[in-house]
């Protein structure tokens, strides 16, 4: 399936075939394409929690507000951000760089992170962000198809994968097949209300 194909295809499918599973490999792929997401500085800030485990799923569905996605689908990724990856031995970062480009990223990364707490947590949600939408094209082009999700409770969901305290939870995505279409798109804006040319 060609990228095209798969953007257009993609939907957030609210039914999954619960008797479809993952396979190690498929999911080991489907990850190794999300490591090439784009970050700041190429920090990575993102930290990925998969489930395959039923019953972690399960409880996963409970904090979901009981939403059966993450319960039939084979896969949940929870997408995470790390806001002290920043500082998190930041020259591996640019490792197959000479040193001098390590140290400047290193100091760009304690001027725009150090004293902004909102920084770090803008940074981890757009670094999750793209990652999000990676995971999702990445899913079609394998055949399969995927459910981005915000409504949970927070303090819940941490708790079951034993979240960090320096890590935010930036949103979940359901992988599996589909055992139902999406509905009909609900309606796209025009391109001359959402794009503007040069400016405003």
């Amino acid at each position: 399936m060609d990228t095209f194909e798969a953007i257009s295809s993609r939907r957030a499918i609210k039914k999954f075939d619960s008797n479809y599973k993952m396979t190690s490999d498929q999911v080991d792929s489907l990850m190794k394409l999300t490591l090439l997401s784009p970050t700041s500085y190429n920090q990575q800030n993102w930290r990925f929690v998969t489930v395959i485990d039923q019953s972690i799923k399960e409880k996963i569905g409970i904090a979901a507000r009981n939403q059966a996605q993450p319960v039939d689908g084979s896969l949940v990724i929870l997408l995470c951000g790390n806001m002290n990856a920043w500082k998190d031995d930041p020259l591996r970062y640019w490792k197959n760089h000479p040193v001098e480009k390590q140290e400047l990223v290193k100091s760009s990364l304690e001027k725009k992170y150090s004293n902004s707490p909102q920084n770090r947590r803008d940074e981890a949600i757009r670094s999750c962000g793209f990652a999000g939408q990676t995971i999702m094209l990445a899913a079609r082009s394998m055949g399969l198809d995927s459910c981005p999700m915000m409504g949970f409770e927070y303090d819940q969901l941490a708790e079951i994968i034993n979240l960090p305290l320096d890590h935010i939870i930036s949103m979940m995505i359901v992988v599996g097949k589909r055992a139902e279409d999406a509905a009909p798109r609900g309606g796209q804006l025009d391109l001359n209300e959402v794009v503007f040319e040069n400016s405003f």
